[in-house]
């Protein structure tokens, strides 16, 4: 069943840039004033040591704008704002990616761990220079051998009474710090991540601030530096490679927040298990992850933009008959690929606002709240995931729907591939990450095992998975209101109601996980069964049951979005930008929902039929969409784009002619698309 809507009224963009611009709508204005200058915008064609020095100098100069300190203390400059923070960092994503990543790692990462990591001593010395960037620095985690799997780095740093100092030690190539963003040129301190050793015990992954260059940029000693060369992206930011040789280091110098060694060599924390402790420690640095999913949103969006505005005036092909060329974006195929990836950047949008609300609030708590945090760690992964990965995609995606042009540097997109491209494996690995979100919808698991260390380690046994309980974004009563309400049968219900669409994405995240669930407890019941291998039988099942998770919380989130938007036009826009999202992630998955019985014959080929509609009734609406980015044209830096004034008026005169031989020009352009349209 279908059903006729209203149709569609125009809408300022100026009103969903209102929605989309959020609970840091100041930060966003502010970064588009003082930011959105063409110093910021991407170059092309620089050698990398061009590009490593001109992206220097701009993170110096993003210094002294004084909007790197959002969520540093007040005390030290700051704001304490934590989410405010990441809106910058998503705002400088639009603009330069390497100096988003260099920005990223120097505030959020170096900066960020010591903030988040360290105590008021440290604080003290070192924020006022690692805010200033007068102390470069890196933040050196991943090992060659050891990138998802922290907890089992290699690197160690043990504790000798006698002299009150660390020996920082690289044992061997593969636990070599790599990929480390500031180590190949501008670094001179690094928090490295390390096994505490002291009085002969291991007491797990800490952290500490080790000096790595002396004033003059030389390595000190017992530091060796490498560089990551050339890469396929990210010009700008210079990785580099970090391996200690028995590196002395002070007592004061480790980040002793969640864990202290007295000058005995005594070790204390307030969290007695090591495992809590670690993923606690780590839970406060999360920031990291959450900005890189926005960042690869942003980028998403400046894709699309450039996709969408060249579609409005690249011509392509003329009906037998006609004399007038197809504006592109009028072709149902073309109006396939973008409008979907369109819908989709916007739920995600909704979703990634919704997260950093929610990271703002539980890091700023007063104290620390294990369970928020979990769920929270969780959040930020998944839609890490997504974003990610749907950046890959529609980035490639809008690449094609720019022909030639789309592959020429000048016109942005080759850039944004590139820079991107690693995003779906830093920060955590994609895969694993969806493990992490997997493990968190399993109750009982989740609740034996806290922050969900490695698939094989824990003891499973059949019990400690009970059954399904479908987390609730945000909008909890809300999304309840409207699924209750739907009525009837589903072949009753339209399509576009709201509550069917939210039924329907959570029915199947539920019901694929109680099939995981019971593919684990049947494993875990068999007589000899190793915990690895009851859950690698079934890792494909949970990833899957991640991915449903991620598709409902997403659309739960755009709803909310949906019911904050105050201007009736706006809404009914985002309203059918959602029923888009919704409808073509369901018919993405028709083959789940025919295979379980969950959408008939006859009501598969109505979603899709109720896709294309929509993809109609949003055409013209198509660049109002775009222009809610508000994305300064000067960090665009789009060739193409720069044309448009060109094309529009060649447009313009060529609709003239057709006037003048009596051919009004949309009646030429509605019958050619009608022709070259595909059936439905």
């Amino acid at each position: 069943m279908t059903s006729t809507p209203t149709p569609l009224t125009p809408v300022d963009p100026a009103r969903l840039q209102e929605v989309l611009d959020g609970r840091w709508a100041q930060v966003r204005r502010d970064a588009r004033e003082q930011l959105g200058g063409a110093q910021y915008a991407p170059v092309y064609g620089e050698s990398m040591a061009e590009a490593r020095e001109r992206v220097t100098a701009l993170t110096q100069e993003l210094a002294r704008t004084g909007r790197v300190s959002l969520g540093f203390p007040r005390e030290y400059g700051g704001a304490d704002d934590a989410g405010g923070s990441v809106v910058s960092v998503e705002m400088l994503a639009f603009a330069d990616l390497s100096l988003m990543v260099k920005a990223g790692v120097q505030w959020g990462l170096f900066g960020g761990a010591v903030h988040a990591l360290g105590t008021k001593r440290q604080h003290d010395a070192y924020l006022p220079d690692i805010m200033s960037f007068a102390l470069p620095g890196c933040f050196a985690m991943t090992e060659t051998g050891h990138g998802s799997d922290v907890q089992q780095l290699r690197t160690t740093c043990s504790y000798d009474p006698a002299t009150q100092t660390f020996d920082l030690h690289t044992p061997h190539q593969a636990a070599r710090k790599d990929y480390i963003g500031n180590a190949a040129q501008d670094g001179r301190m690094a928090v490295v991540f390390a096994q505490l050793v002291t009085l002969g015990e291991g007491r797990g992954v800490h952290a500490f601030l080790v000096p790595i260059r002396d004033e003059q940029g030389d390595p000190l000693p017992g530091v060796t530096i490498g560089d990551d060369g050339p890469k396929a992206g990210l010009l700008g930011v210079d990785n580099g490679r970090l391996s200690f040789d028995h590196v002395t280091v002070p007592r004061d110098m480790l980040l002793d927040r969640y864990g202290q060694v007295a000058a005995d060599g005594t070790y204390t924390s307030s969290i007695a298990n090591e495992t809590r402790r670690f993923f606690t420690m780590l839970g406060t640095l999360v920031r990291g992850r959450v900005s890189v999913g926005g960042s690869a949103g942003s980028a998403t969006k400046v894709a699309l933009e450039i996709a969408v505005r060249y579609g409005d005036t690249r011509r392509q092909f003329a009906a037998p008959g006609e004399d007038r060329e197809v504006v592109i974006n009028d072709y149902r195929v073309h109006q396939r690929k973008l409008l979907p990836a369109l819908a989709t950047t916007y739920a995600l949008h909704f979703a990634q606002e919704e997260l950093v609300s929610r990271m703002h609030d539980v890091l700023g708590a007063a104290e620390v709240d294990e369970a928020a945090q979990r769920e929270l760690e969780s959040r930020a992964a998944g839609l890490k995931v997504a974003n990610t990965w749907h950046a890959t995609r529609t980035i490639q995606l809008a690449r094609e729907a720019c022909g030639g042009a789309g592959y020429l540097a000048e016109n942005r997109l080759p850039a944004l591939k590139a820079d991107t491209d690693v995003f779906t494996t830093f920060e955590g690995d994609n895969t694993v990450l969806l493990q992490l979100v997997a493990k968190g919808l399993l109750t009982g698991y989740r609740d034996a095992f806290g922050s969900l260390d490695g698939w094989g380690r824990a003891q499973f046994v059949a019990e400690q998975v009970r059954e399904t309980v479908l987390e609730r974004t945000a909008a909890r009563g809300l999304i309840q209101r409207l699924v209750d309400a739907v009525p009837g049968r589903d072949d009753d219900v339209a399509l576009t109601d709201r509550g069917w669409q939210l039924r329907t994405l959570e029915d199947r995240e539920k019901h694929i996980l109680d099939g995981a669930i019971k593919r684990l407890r049947k494993g875990a019941a068999t007589p000899g069964a190793r915990p690895f291998d009851v859950f690698n039988d079934v890792q494909d099942h949970v990833l899957e049951a991640a991915q449903a998770h991620i598709d409902r919380i997403v659309l739960e989130a755009f709803v909310a979005g949906i019911e904050r938007t105050t201007d009736p036009a706006a809404r009914a826009l985002l309203s059918r930008v959602c029923d888009l999202y919704a409808l073509s992630t369901i018919e993405a998955g028709k083959g789940w929902f025919l295979e379980h019985g969950r959408l008939t014959p006859t009501r598969a080929k109505a979603v899709t039929s109720t896709v294309n509609d929509l993809l109609g009734e949003l055409r013209p609406h198509m660049r109002t969409l775009v222009d809610a980015f508000a994305v300064p044209e000067a960090w665009l830096n789009c060739a193409v784009l720069a044309e448009e004034p060109g094309r529009q008026q060649a447009m313009a005169e060529h609709d003239a002619a057709l006037r003048a031989a009596g051919v009004e020009p949309q009646q030429a352009a509605t019958a050619t698309a009608l022709q070259m349209a595909p059936a439905q």
